[in-house]
């Protein structure tokens, strides 16, 4: 509905007793509009919008913009239209001017063309240009983002979990995390003013998930499979769920350092499985960052605040972990980077001097290094921080100092390995029901 005057010879239809503005619900749209008098004239318009709650929210700041320029603390500008400079809280100081139309490729473009260096981390833009591939296949390119609605956005959920990626359907946990992307989207257009409105995400019904089961050592999960009826991809998941004990850790670190096919691999493979450092953290770490008169290893972290590009955790050096830095760093080849290679060609791709490997290198050689091993089952670094965590649990460590050498922590991630604190949860049980078997 046209915003307007009512014509003289019909007045205005009356307002409430003392009312500045008031709202009406239009049955034949399913819409409300509000009413408002200034300057002597009536206007209505339309608020394009159902929700009574939104509706009221716009109806209050039009009656505090009426106040003001009754008060004299809001000026109407020159030739600007009073009905519209109401209803843009003072805002819009001339004709209203029509906002370009945007497809929802559009938006993804100028999101990340307009996304300032070094917000996201890399592997975030990343994984959002992966999320976008899917919305734009399943949406469409070029629709009307503005024309998106939960139904739309439903749908799409729907057709998502009926698709397979490498032979397996894609998992609710998965869908949710581009309905993030999307929701982040939706926000930064509405603060650029290309859209306006909550994002279609809202009350979108996805499958419930399972919770992931508790880490168990790799002898717990073999039993598990020996006796049979799992299919490749439950054995696979339980795999997944491994930790190492100590005397693992050492008999892998062992294996590694005889079979290593490059000096980095093992020092490599000691950061993480001494300090439950991440992949990503290991790859960018730097030689300073091994204090070794302190006996203290630095790790630098994106995860924990996303308002800073790194923060840091200290972990303690163990005795190991400063043995075979020390070792690395006397043959080291050169660069700022505590894992690198100066070879030129690597993987048969050519190469920067003292450049840290990226994660798919150094993926491959971790796969590398153990296959054909009994510890092929090890799904990744990922396990050595599972590992770590979950041997200070079973050693009794404070979780507060597990969290504090771990960083960035879910008490999801926490309950798969409270089950490790045996001597805390004997002693808790046998406060209340006595311990002497009485």
């Amino acid at each position: 509905m046209a915003l307007g005057t009512e014509g003289e010879d019909r007045p205005p239809r009356s307002l409430p007793e003392n009312a500045v503005a008031h709202l009406e619900y239009d049955n034949a749209s399913d819409r409300y509009r509000v009413r408002f008098r200034y300057g002597g004239k009536g206007y209505k318009r339309s608020l394009k919008m159902a929700d009574e709650g939104e509706a009221k929210s716009v109806l209050a700041r039009i009656e505090e913009t009426i106040r003001l320029l009754e008060r004299g603390r809001l000026e109407l500008p020159p030739n600007a239209d009073p009905g519209q400079f109401i209803l843009s809280d003072g805002k819009l100081n001339g004709k209203p001017v029509q906002p370009p139309v945007f497809t929802l490729k559009d938006l993804f473009t100028h999101y990340l063309a307009t996304l300032p260096e070094g917000a996201k981390a890399v592997s975030t833009i990343d994984g959002e240009k992966i999320h976008h591939q899917h919305l734009l296949r399943h949406l469409g390119a070029t629709t009307i983002a503005k024309t998106i609605g939960v139904t739309d956005v439903q749908e799409y959920a729907r057709k998502r979990l009926h698709e397979k990626y490498r032979g397996k359907l894609i998992l609710p946990d998965t869908v949710k995390k581009e309905l993030t992307t999307l929701r982040l989207l939706w926000n930064w257009a509405v603060t650029q003013g290309h859209l306006a409105g909550p994002p279609p995400t809202r009350g979108i019904k996805l499958p419930r998930s399972a919770e992931k089961p508790p880490f168990m050592t790799r002898d717990e999960i073999q039993r598990i499979i020996d006796r049979g009826g799992l299919n490749l991809a439950d054995q696979k998941s339980l795999w997944g769920s491994m930790f190492l004990t100590i005397g693992e850790i050492e008999e892998v670190l062992a294996h590694v350092k005889n079979v290593a096919l490059h000096p980095f691999i093992y020092p490599m493979f000691v950061v993480v499985a001494h300090t439950g450092a991440r992949r990503s953290e290991m790859l960018r770490s730097l030689i300073d960052d091994f204090d070794f008169r302190a006996g203290v290893v630095r790790i630098r972290e994106k995860k924990k605040d996303h308002a800073k590009t790194v923060t840091f955790r200290r972990v303690p050096m163990t005795k190991l972990l400063s043995k075979t830095m020390t070792e690395w760093f006397a043959q080291h080849p050169g660069g700022q980077y505590t894992i690198c290679e100066q070879l030129h060609t690597l993987r048969g791709k050519t190469r920067t001097d003292f450049v840290p490997l990226t994660a798919s290198e150094a993926t491959h050689f971790f796969k590398e290094t153990l296959a054909g091993s009994k510890w092929d089952k090890i799904r990744g670094f990922h396990t050595f921080r599972h590992s770590f965590a979950s041997n200070l649990a079973a050693k009794g460590i404070d979780q507060r100092v597990i969290d504090e050498w771990m960083g960035h922590q879910t008490e999801e991630m926490r309950k798969r390995y409270r089950h490790l604190f045996p001597d805390q949860q004997r002693k808790a049980i046998d406060s209340v029901f006595g311990g002497n078997g009485q």
